[in-house]
This record gives structure tokens, sequence and C-alpha cells, in this order.
């Protein structure tokens, strides 16, 4: 009796440090799209200042139509790229084309406020100061939020691939994560807001 019940309980503990691996894999997968979820709180927050941004800026320069539009579409494509990632953080195509679009977006507001400082009534206009402070709080909430997201990513990433997890992992799908980074270096900087 004791020789059968041995192996029982041998498979009967496998089957339960399997079921608990594959319990913590799943736990870590969503603190991970929840983070990205907290990223795109404080984008969408980002993507529905920049219109009033340029909408503000565009009574003050009206010779500037080109540089106002670049950031318009910037900020779209961008929040369209949001949309798809938000519906599948894990998707790493979908975050790749977003961090792309991030960094274009970033690239043009700067380029934006490059040419802004030739507009000192602009500078001093109260609307503008108070949307470029709120625009630098949400840059540095992003910042935050990218942070923990690409911290949660780590941990999830660095708990399926180590051993036995990683035989789980691959049994069930859970697949490597991507972290939120921008390649390009200059894109990498939030845009400077001076006034």
């Amino acid at each position: 009796m004791i020789i059968l019940l041995v192996p029982v309980l041998l498979v009967v503990a496998v089957v339960f440090y399997g079921i608990s691996i594959y319990n913590s894999l799943t736990k870590l997968r969503n603190q991970h799209r929840n983070a990205f979820s907290q990223i795109d709180v404080q984008m969408k927050r980002r993507y529905d200042l920049i219109p009033n941004l340029v909408e503000t800026a565009k009574s003050y320069m009206k010779h500037e139509r080109e540089t106002l539009e670049a950031v318009i579409a910037a900020r779209n494509q961008a929040l369209a790229a949001s949309k798809t990632v938000s519906q599948d953080p894990a998707n790493a195509g979908a975050l790749r084309n977003l961090m792309q679009n991030e960094g274009a977006l970033n690239g043009s507001l700067s380029k934006l406020f490059a040419v802004m400082e030739n507009y000192p009534d602009l500078k001093a206009n109260q609307n503008m100061m108070q949307l470029s402070e709120e625009l630098t709080s949400t840059e540095n909430r992003i910042a935050f939020a990218r942070q923990a997201f690409n911290d949660s990513v780590n941990e999830y990433n660095n708990s399926r691939e180590v051993f036995p997890n990683v035989l789980i992992a691959g049994s069930y799908g859970f697949k490597a994560a991507e972290l939120f980074e921008i390649e390009n270096k200059e894109e990498r900087q939030a845009p400077k807001v001076r006034f």
C-alpha cells in the first residue's frame, strides 16, 4: 500500500506545483497588462491636451501651419497605435509601432516648442502656460508609468524563463513581453516645455 501511495503523492505534488506555476505566470502577465493600462491613461491625457495646445498656438503662429499639422498628424497616429496596443499589450509588433509613433510625436512636439520660442506673445499667454504645465506633468507621469510597465514586464519575463516555469510557459502560450523603449536617442527625450 505504501509503495503505491508514494508515486501517487508524487504525481499529485507535481500537478499542484504545475498549477502553482501557471497561476503565478497568469498573475504576472495580468500585472504587466495592467501596467500598460496606466501608461495608456496618461498618453490619452496627453493626446487630449495636444489639440488644445495647437489650437492656442494657431492664432499666434499663422505662418507655421505645417508644424501645427505635423503635430496633429503625429498625435493621431500615436493615438491609433495606442488603441491597438491597449487591446493586447502583449502584441510585440503593435507595441513597437506605438513606440515609433510616440517617438515621432515627441519629435514633432519638440519642433513645435522650438518654433514657439520665436513668439513671445504666445509664450506669455496664460492658456499656453497652463497647457504647457499640464503637458510637462503628463510627460512625467508617462515616464513613471513606462518604468512601472518595464519593471513588471521584466519580472514576468524572468519568471517565465526560469526552470521549471519555462516548461509550463511554453506549453500554455505564455509569450515573452516586450519592454516599452524608444529606440532613437533623440526621440527618447520628452519634449522640452519652457515658458
